[in-house]
């Protein structure tokens, strides 16, 4: 028991070293409760300036941003805005859409407010756009100058030249952009021109519906080419055609020696491999003509 109570027994020393913790640790915990102590790290130099850039950069955009809407637009028929130019003017891709799904009924777009109607688009963008329409003159005229003139505006367009027709031109297609119709021109290159519009085809990417969009524009006029006799082409013309390398343009030969004569086109499906889905685009450049 004596031991127990000795713990507890201090010299006048002791005491006043006790009394001196006990009264710093209150200061400190006031200190921690009272004291506002900020969770805010210093700010790094490096970080202000980055920060200014950025602010900078924003400002010097959204200037040019103003600038860009200042600019006049030169004039154009909104009946014939493409995906690509839709976009140029800031029209949303669902904008455009509803354009096109409205030119494809054979309606058209005849004021500014009739195009707002069909597209959507937005007042703001409507008061930019706007003055760079340029509709058909349906107004001051008499009823019957008016109704030849619609007739004139809805009549068939003549189709131009697709062997003639610039990446530009195409480009005014719904559905082509830069990359397809460079894509056009390239084949249209490699082949020494189009002799039928069936030959978009072979162009990738192209889906059938853009290619029927192309071929209500534009036309392969009709010419004088030379065809290949089937049963006398040897195998290095075959190798100049489309769709031949030098093993498919052999096993025709090869065929055509072991039957005597080839009688028909469909024969060729009897060649192994052969690209008999490429028949109607094989025929433009090969004939029959049978032996007597």
């Amino acid at each position: 028991m004596n031991n127990w109570r000795s713990h507890f027994v201090f010299d006048r020393s002791q005491q006043n070293g006790i009394f001196v913790l006990v009264t710093l640790i209150v200061i400190l915990q006031a200190v921690y409760f009272f004291y506002p102590f900020s969770s805010e790290n210093p700010p790094n130099p490096e970080e202000e300036i980055i920060a200014n850039q950025l602010q900078e950069t924003i400002d010097s955009l959204k200037q040019d941003a103003v600038e860009l809407d200042s600019l006049s637009v030169k004039s154009f028929n909104p009946n014939y805005i493409s995906d690509y130019k839709g976009y140029m003017l800031g029209m949303s891709i669902a904008e455009i859409d509803r354009l096109h799904e409205h030119r494809e009924q054979d309606h058209w777009v005849n004021s500014a407010e009739e195009f707002q109607e069909v597209t959507g688009i937005s007042d703001s963008l409507l008061k930019i756009l706007s003055p760079s329409f340029k509709f058909p003159d349906f107004r001051g005229k008499t009823f019957s100058e008016n109704r030849a003139s619609k007739k004139a505006f809805s009549a068939p367009l003549s189709k131009a030249d697709l062997n003639s027709a610039t990446a530009e031109e195409l480009q005014q297609v719904n559905g082509i952009g830069e990359k397809l119709s460079a894509r056009i021109v390239n084949y249209r290159n490699s082949l020494g021109g189009f002799r039928a519009g069936v030959q978009l085809k072979d162009v990738y990417g192209l889906s059938p519906e853009v290619v029927e969009r192309v071929l209500q524009r534009f036309e392969v006029p009709k010419m004088a080419v030379e065809k290949w006799n089937l049963n006398e082409v040897s195998i290095i013309q075959l190798t100049e055609l489309p769709f031949f390398n030098y093993e498919q343009a052999r096993a025709v030969v090869k065929y055509r020696e072991e039957v005597g004569e080839i009688k028909s086109m469909e024969e060729l499906q009897q060649i192994k491999n052969f690209p008999f889905e490429k028949l109607d685009r094989i025929a433009l450049y090969l004939t029959i003509d049978q032996e007597n």
